[in-house]
């Protein structure tokens, strides 16, 4: 990966909630920002996220199972999600490794309290068969959905996410993607990000910020 500044990297790592990030993510190809942002209107903030952040585009995952977005991945769920493609020779492999050792800590509550999303880059190469293969070669436990689709579909969750980075050369590159993860709970409207190859245990007490009052609790029973 080339060097970037630290404004680049501030950028893309999207340090502050998704909510937050609508100044740090690029207008989507083609359309004006105000198509991008349209103006406010009389609902929830919650609602408002939703609409600016949260497009209920239809993927498939790695067992080939239809679902949306929004309605079957995020509503109502405390979430991790990252971007990646199967064929990654840079740092997708290094990162889903760590994200293993961080399903691991979490134990059992991966597929019933936090759920684990990763979506293709590539989609036109990641097919549900070599999504489920890459799962497979990392040794991915249940409750983490490798996802893919319409091409459109996953650029404008890219973008909707804030995974942009500010140079328009290097945000076309896929190869010069950031292995930045984010982790949220849609219901509260909390939200944050960090390195995906940050220290597995950092990343579970970052969730565990999640929770209002059983954070603390995140972490035992780890799998061997």
């Amino acid at each position: 990966m080339k060097n970037i500044s630290r404004r680049s990297v501030l950028a893309l790592l999207g340090v502050a909630p998704v909510a937050g990030a609508v100044a740090a993510r690029a207008a989507t190809p083609g359309s004006s920002r105000q198509d991008d942002y349209p103006p406010v209107q009389n609902v929830s903030s919650r609602e408002r996220i939703r609409q600016l952040h949260f497009p209920n585009v239809r993927l498939t995952n790695q067992e080939g199972k239809k679902v949306l977005f929004y309605d079957d991945l995020i509503k109502d769920k405390i979430v991790l999600i990252n971007f990646m493609y199967s064929k990654c020779e840079g740092i997708c492999p290094g990162i889903t490794t760590n994200l293993v050792r961080v399903q691991r800590l979490l134990g059992d509550r991966v597929g019933r309290d936090v759920f684990m999303y990763s979506f293709s880059l590539k989609p036109r190469e990641d097919t549900p068969e070599s999504m489920a293969a890459y799962a497979k070669m990392h040794k991915v436990g249940p409750g983490w959905q490798f996802l893919t689709g319409d091409p459109a579909d996953l650029e404008l969750l890219r973008r909707k996410l804030g995974y942009t980075n500010p140079d328009p050369a290097q945000d076309a590159d896929v190869t010069q993607h950031i292995g930045n993860i984010r982790y949220g709970n849609e219901p509260l409207e909390r939200w944050g990000a960090c390195p995906g190859m940050a220290n597995a245990s950092f990343i579970v007490e970052s969730i565990g910020w999640l929770y209002p009052k059983t954070g603390t609790e995140i972490g035992k029973g780890e799998r061997k």
